[in-house]
């Protein structure tokens, strides 16, 4: 009976020069990036250029390049595939305000934290709200990254950064209401 080597495996193995264990890993990741690039599009405007399938393969091949990067496990490689969608998403967005100059892509932040009433908000702000919470509480950044961004569970996300699930659970209502109070700053109510 073969053994067939599991997600945070393959991805030591990657990292160690292994370029079979990335043809291995592909498949067992593809599914869970392509469904959090299909949450990202749900709330997107419809007939929007930038389709789920091309967001993971733009993720994917930008994470290839990461060959130096010593992963920790399955957790640890979709916060940063989260990342790298962000990244993604805020170009993309630069990219069809200035050839409009209108709005940008928007997005639901209260939606991936299961909450009912979506909350509207234009990526590219969000993107500037969250460097300056970096700035301000970066374990809160990077618990919003988690999250929203990778899709990521509580308990996940609460792996990921060695933390309780009680204190991801904290921070990500903290930095919740602190960016919808920054993205709605002279919006009248």
């Amino acid at each position: 009976m073969t053994v067939v080597p599991g997600v945070t495996e393959l991805l030591a193995a990657w990292s160690d020069g292994d370029e079979a264990a990335l043809d291995a890993l592909m498949p067992l990741v593809q599914q869970e990036l392509r469904r959090i690039a299909a949450a990202y599009m749900a709330n997107e405007r419809p007939g929007h250029l930038l389709q789920a399938t091309a967001l993971v393969n733009e993720a994917y091949l930008r994470l290839v390049d990461w060959k130096s990067l010593r992963w920790q496990n399955r957790a640890h490689f979709f916060g940063v595939a989260a990342q790298v969608m962000r990244h993604i998403l805020v170009d993309a967005a630069r990219t069809a305000r200035r050839a409009k100059r209108g709005g940008g892509l928007q997005v639901s932040l209260s939606e991936a934290a299961g909450q009912a009433a979506p909350m509207g908000v234009d990526v590219m702000a969000l993107d500037d709200a969250l460097r300056t919470l970096e700035g301000l509480d970066p374990r809160q950044s990077q618990v919003v990254n988690l999250r929203f961004f990778g899709g990521l569970t509580h308990e996940e996300a609460a792996h990921v950064l060695n933390l309780s699930v009680a204190t991801v659970r904290r921070d990500w209502g903290l930095a919740q209401a602190w960016l919808y109070r920054e993205l709605h700053r002279g919006t009248p109510s």
